[in-house]
């Protein structure tokens, strides 16, 4: 039988060796001086080893505590190592099952689907705010209450559009751990109505012909940025969505056929969309060409050239001319062209619809409309494109000509 003073006072060997105790519990003694508890045990016929653990942290008595535990399950026909084991692999399993690990397993799913680079980058935004409340709980132990508890310190701060895609971003990370067998039902299904209601709100833009006119002439004076500068300047004559626009690169662009193409994993509505390139929006990208056409991008981020530009640069240089974010925004140059296009009665609806590319509500009658409408927007874009030069030189600005009537039906 061992004492505390044996153990404490055993020095190390070229070689382990053991110092027996009672009922095949030992101590080995290693050559870097470290004492580990093992039992040994019949099993089935069998010679095993149960690892203990290492003294000090497991004392003379525990360890004399734990071997008689171990005989205990032998006599009851359970083995000892085969139980440590299967107790190691579920802890580790539930530390792989964390609400973290599972949303982090789940976003690089959404990157090899395709989902837009800024779209993942707005998911983990939102997730890095759930983890401090939640990130480390097993998923399949996550309450309703808990997951509330994330929606609520999101709807504190008053960003009520957040905490409404915050309870999204959740149910979709329940609904991936109940596809890949981490947790039994998706907890935040149930919270849709627990938050406060967004109020719509409409992005700012300016849709008065002459106020139009003073805004394309402030563009063109703009003195910061040049690639920002561009950007502005195209914003209102191709239509895009500022993400569209600004992630836009030069492989996308068919100068000869006058044509910028869209790959769907850039667009919103995950469809590929062209612009018909205007004579003026040629002349604008071949003096962008000048200053980023080595580039990938068309619009590059300041001091970091690789990258895009900046979410906010359109924004943000309107606001350097004056306009509040509550008179016009980069979102706004859409809302712009669908008002005053659809005001001449001139165009096909359904062809403005399709250069906004915009996805048809009424799933039946989105199935039927098949035609893009091409040779229409090609008018249609570069008759839009005079008319904006004719705001901005301050011609006729109370009866716009577009140049042609509607095509009759």
């Amino acid at each position: 039988m061992l004492t505390h003073i044996q153990i404490a006072s055993a020095k190390p060997g070229a070689k382990p060796y053991k110092l027996h105790d009672d009922k095949g519990l030992h101590l080995i003694v290693r050559p870097n001086g470290s004492k580990l508890w093992r039992m040994r045990f019949r099993f089935l016929d069998k010679q095993k080893e149960l690892h203990i653990g290492p003294w000090p942290q497991v004392g003379l008595a525990e360890a004399r505590t734990k071997r008689d535990e171990a005989k205990a399950r032998v006599a009851a026909g359970v083995d000892p190592t085969l139980e440590k084991k299967r107790a190691r692999i579920a802890a580790k399993f539930a530390a792989a099952n964390t609400f973290k690990e599972v949303a982090e397993e789940w976003l690089v799913k959404c990157e090899r689907d395709g989902l837009a680079p800024v779209t993942v980058d707005k998911i983990r935004w939102l997730l890095a705010k759930a983890y401090p409340v939640i990130g480390t709980i097993p998923i399949a132990q996550i309450t309703p209450h808990e997951a509330l508890a994330v929606l609520r310190k999101v709807e504190s701060t008053g960003r009520y559009e957040s905490a409404r895609r915050m309870r999204s971003v959740l149910s979709r990370v329940f609904r991936y751990g109940v596809a890949t067998v981490r947790c039994d039902k998706d907890v935040a299904a149930d919270l849709r109505g627990a938050i406060a209601t967004p109020k719509v709100k409409h992005f700012a833009a300016i849709t008065d012909p002459t106020a139009v006119g003073a805004l394309l002439n402030a563009i063109e004076g703009y003195t910061g940025q040049a690639v920002t500068r561009m950007a502005m300047r195209l914003s209102p004559h191709v239509l895009l969505r500022p993400g569209e626009l600004r992630q836009a690169e030069w492989t996308d662009i068919d100068m000869e056929r006058r044509i910028w193409s869209i790959p769907a994993d850039r667009m919103k509505m995950r469809r590929p969309h062209r612009v018909p390139l205007s004579r003026q929006v040629l002349a604008m990208l071949e003096e962008l060409r000048e200053v980023t056409g080595h580039r990938q991008h068309l619009f590059t981020c300041m001091g970091k050239p690789r990258k895009a530009m900046s979410e906010n640069a359109v924004n943000q240089g309107l606001r350097r001319l004056g306009y509040t974010n509550n008179e016009m925004t980069a979102h706004g140059f859409r809302a712009m062209a669908a008002t005053l296009l659809n005001e001449t009665g001139q165009w096909n609806a359904d062809a403005i619809e399709r250069q906004l590319a915009h996805m048809d509500t009424n799933q039946v009658r989105r199935a039927y409309a098949r035609g893009e409408y091409w040779d229409e927007r090609v008018s249609m874009m570069q008759h839009w494109s005079d008319y904006l030069d004719q705001l901005r030189d301050g011609g006729n600005i109370l009866r716009p000509d577009f140049g042609r009537k509607r095509a009759a039906r």
